[in-house]
């Protein structure tokens, strides 16, 4: 079992509660777990991101200083994570950074120092696994009342039921708990 060096998560549906197209920082709600799965993470010794789709912008819905206003707020609510990277792209425009892509992914680990392989993506739908997939790293599946079920069907043996059970299985060393 490779080790885990870095967490990363998705924002919306995984950390906060999703809000489409949101710009609003006074919306912003976290999700049960995430703001200790943060601190789990951290406790352990690992660095931590968030890799986001926000095609909105692209979508001229909201404006790339709403999303960074929007993820300051997410950050003070779950104790600061390491990096926030996002793709700003609409999903017609095939761009390498948008998931399930291994864009972001890949960016998150350069700018945490680790490889690839030994993050851990934690995510409600299955762009998050994929890219993870994408990128040599694990992907986790924590569903929502959105997640699609044949996603949830899909990847039952790589899923969890909150971010903080998906972090702490993760670090958990026993053998074969994550199959590739």
């Amino acid at each position: 079992m490779r080790a885990v060096s870095a967490v990363l998560f998705d924002r919306d549906g995984t950390l906060v509660v999703d809000v489409p197209y949101n710009g609003d920082p006074e919306r912003v709600r976290t999700l049960p777990g995430a703001a200790e799965a943060v601190a789990f993470a951290r406790a352990a010794g690992l660095p931590t991101g968030v890799v986001s789709n926000q095609s909105g912008i692209g979508r001229g819905l909201l404006t790339a200083d709403d999303v960074a206003r929007v993820n300051r707020r997410a950050d003070e609510l779950l104790g600061g994570l390491d990096t926030w990277l996002y793709c700003p792209h609409a999903p017609d425009t095939g761009c390498p950074c948008r998931k399930p892509r291994p864009g972001l992914v890949l960016a998150a680990a350069e700018r945490l120092g680790v490889p690839p392989a030994e993050c851990l993506v934690v995510g409600d739908i299955a762009a998050d696994v994929l890219a993870a997939r994408a990128a040599g790293a694990r992907g986790v599946l924590v569903p929502n009342a959105a997640t699609a079920p044949d996603e949830v069907r899909r990847f039952a043996r790589h899923s969890a039921p909150d971010a903080l059970t998906a972090v702490r299985d993760a670090l958990d060393a026993r053998p074969g708990r994550w199959p590739r």
